[in-house]
């Protein structure tokens, strides 16, 4: 079979290999007929002139698309593609618009009835809980001083008094002779000077009457009182058969001298208690079993050489000053059965009025305060006095010259 058409056959020019010429690529792409199909494919399908293809009738396409209603886009103001909700702006709404209560009456009024009958009883708890605001203050922590403000002794003062108190540990109880105890009953305790460092003088005026002087260069000294204010074989709460009230006060009171009239700071004067034995070359308060109350910074000492706490104002001259001691039967204790508890108060007065009282087993810093012992009640306790420096004053002893009246003496 031949494949081409005949004006392909009659020409000179080479036919190429697949039928195609190079001039005619959409003709020569076609596989040709025979002439005779060719022939009748023509007399089947009549030529249509050029006008048979007129455009439909109508406007044209592009007028079937009618425009949206409304101005153009670019007409429109901004944001008039979204239309705003119904109603009046969230701002101008009244508060609480948008939610509406539910339904029915409001809560506190859906609550049921109470239950018949009387209500439940009460409570007490102000009858069980006590009133604190009659409780003392409670102790200042960390309030005890490095140094006082204003006199101080040497370290190796301080360490020679620490090596004298362990040389001569506490002393037991003694039990004193009628001599003795005869004296105490009357007052008439006597004042022991000290060997050494105290430069000045210590007479008896009256029984239970001492006056006392010391020089610009008198160290530091205590002056102690014998027989001891209490001794426990016949004054502690826990022997009912000496001391069946189960509560004892010692006490005594030192008048200033009003003449010289020094600044205060400047009385070196300390007046407390102390167990037995003591460091005569040292102030009491500054070391074991010994309390006082110092004049010239106004602060208390409880076995404390370094700067005592702050208590009260410091010494003047001519003020009347007194010191005392309370022991009692601690609340359930019992006399016979157990070792039994003293309950110690410390308090202090200045012209005839109580000033400043402490409980000596109060809440302590373990690490600033040292232990009380020797001031329990288990040991004999005379009254201590220190001096330092110059100073004029007279001890009393004798309650009935006393301007204040403690109770349980």
């Amino acid at each position: 079979m031949c494949f081409g058409n005949k004006k392909d056959a009659d020409g000179d020019a080479p036919r190429p290999a697949h039928g195609y010429t190079a001039h005619e690529p959409e003709k020569n792409n076609r596989v040709s007929l025979p002439p005779q199909y060719q022939q009748q494919q023509q007399q089947q399908q009549p030529q249509r002139p050029v006008q048979d293809y007129a455009p439909p009738p109508g406007p044209p396409p592009v007028q079937n698309y009618a425009p949206p209603p409304g101005p153009p886009p670019s007409q429109r103001p901004a944001g008039a593609d979204y239309a705003p909700p119904p109603g009046p702006p969230p701002g101008h709404r009244p508060a609480g618009d948008d939610y509406a209560p539910p339904p029915g009456p409001p809560p506190s009024q859906n609550y049921t009835a109470p239950p018949p009958g009387p209500p439940p009883p009460q409570h007490d708890w102000e009858s069980l809980v006590p009133d604190t605001s009659l409780f003392p203050p409670p102790p200042s922590f960390f309030s005890g001083f490095d140094r006082s403000p204003a006199h101080n002794a040497t370290e190796a003062e301080a360490e020679a008094g620490e090596a004298w108190c362990a040389a001569y540990p506490l002393a037991p109880p003694v039990a004193l002779d009628p001599p003795a105890v005869a004296a105490l009953a009357a007052h008439n305790l006597r004042l022991m000077q000290p060997t050494v460092n105290f430069k000045g003088s210590l007479v008896c005026t009256a029984p239970g009457m001492w006056a006392g002087r010391t020089e610009r260069k008198s160290a530091d000294s205590t002056i102690i009182a014998y027989p001891p204010l209490y001794t426990p074989s016949l004054h502690s709460p826990l022997f009912p058969t000496s001391n069946p009230s189960g509560l004892k006060t010692i006490y005594y009171e030192i008048q200033l001298s009003p003449h010289g009239n020094p600044p205060p700071g400047d009385i070196c004067l300390a007046l407390g208690f102390t167990a037995l034995p003591y460091p005569s070359f040292r102030m009491p308060g500054w070391h074991r079993g010994s309390l006082a109350i110092h004049g010239d910074d106004g602060h208390r000492f409880i076995n404390d050489r370094w700067g005592g706490k702050a208590f009260t104002q410091p010494f003047r001259a001519g003020e009347r000053l007194g010191v005392g001691m309370t022991f009692r039967l601690a609340a359930g204790s019992v006399v016979g059965h157990g070792p039994g508890r003293i309950d110690v108060d410390v308090f202090f007065t200045r012209q005839g009025r109580e000033e400043g009282r402490w409980d000596l087993h109060e809440e302590t810093d373990a690490e600033q305060d040292l232990p009380v012992t020797g001031l329990e009640g288990y040991h004999d306790l005379s009254c201590a006095i220190g001096t330092c420096g110059e100073t004029a004053f007279e001890v009393v002893l004798d309650p009935g010259r006393w301007l204040y009246r403690p109770v349980g003496y």
